[in-house]
């Protein structure tokens, strides 16, 4: 029996001009492309995925700091999967091997189950749909609590869009937020909501399209300035004006944006991190804030659910 590619069963999808590849490791969007062209960075199918790149979020996207929090009068401590900066990073999801459970030409469904665990001692079941059609990749994805108690949740997607040829620096970005989470500059810990035109309007203000330049972003932002429908887009195009966007609804009320800054200059500002999130950075512990860090709660037996699509600007 061969054994399946290092990222698990592969989910070819098309659509039309568009076609995707999703990896059952992870939930993960290993490839998008439209008339050929990429519109996230892709990875080879037996490639142990890059860091948590086209990877599904859950049940928290983003850091919960030192990896502690408290829920229901208990206190927990998650392992730290960002050691460099000591924080547990990105969930618990990102390396469970989903199981495709309908599937199509243009479509595929997958499901795993988080198990409790010491420090998560909730089941929840995360399935998760990949959908192309003539409006570019809808990914949804629903958490359903089997326990008995109230579980904490969050999620989010983490593709790095490309806009065409070159990199990060010559790409233009529209980004319709007016807030940014200030972070420590060494671990990234959240201090502060502050206006995109606060300190740093270079580096942080994208409400009117400008190209990225040199400028290092690995931030959330909120105050999102959403179109008639509550649906808000972030843009990013090359000098011909050919690129990517991707758009949410409310249940996203912040993005994250990462300019993918790397050591080493060849595998760096490759692509941009843009993801949604149903919640802010270290939201498992909302109550340290003076902002709403928008944290679920899922009470026994309930779901919810959040989606995004990716599309082309041609």
């Amino acid at each position: 029996m061969a054994r399946p590619p290092a990222s698990g069963t592969q989910h070819a999808l098309r659509a039309g001009d568009y076609e995707a590849v999703v990896a059952s490791v992870g939930a993960t969007l290993r490839s998008l492309t439209y008339r050929g062209r990429d519109l996230v960075v892709p990875f080879e199918a037996d490639e142990v995925r890059p860091a948590h790149r086209g990877a599904t979020l859950a049940p928290w996207p983003n850091r919960v700091v030192d990896g502690r929090y408290s829920f229901g009068g208990r206190d927990f401590q998650l392992p730290l999967t960002e050691p460099a900066r000591s924080h547990a990073l990105h969930g618990l999801a990102t390396w469970l091997d989903f199981e495709a459970i309908d599937k199509g030409p243009d479509h595929v469904t997958l499901t795993a189950v988080i198990q409790p665990q010491t420090f998560f001692p909730w089941r929840l079941v995360v399935t998760t749909t990949f959908s192309l059609g003539p409006d570019g990749l809808t990914q949804s994805v629903t958490a359903h609590n089997e326990s008995d108690e109230s579980a904490p949740w969050g999620t989010g997607p983490h593709p790095y869009l490309v806009a065409g040829d070159g990199r990060v620096d010559g790409w233009t970005l529209e980004l319709p937020a007016a807030q940014v989470l200030a972070v420590t500059p060494d671990r990234l810990i959240p201090t502060d909501l502050v206006a995109v035109d606060a300190d740093d309007p270079q580096r942080f203000d994208f409400r009117s399209a400008r190209e990225i330049g040199a400028a290092e972003i690995d931030h959330a932002y909120s105050g999102l300035i959403r179109d008639s429908d509550g649906t808000a887009t972030v843009r990013v195009t090359d000098a011909a004006g050919s690129g990517v966007e991707m758009s949410w609804d409310a249940a996203c009320p912040w993005v994250q944006i990462h300019t993918a800054d790397k050591p080493d200059p060849a595998q760096s500002r490759l692509g941009l991190a843009v993801e949604p999130m149903t919640c802010a950075p270290d939201a498992f512990n909302a109550g340290s804030y003076d902002y709403d860090a928008g944290l679920i709660v899922i009470e026994p037996e309930a779901s919810v659910t959040a989606s995004w699509r990716i599309a082309a600007i041609d």
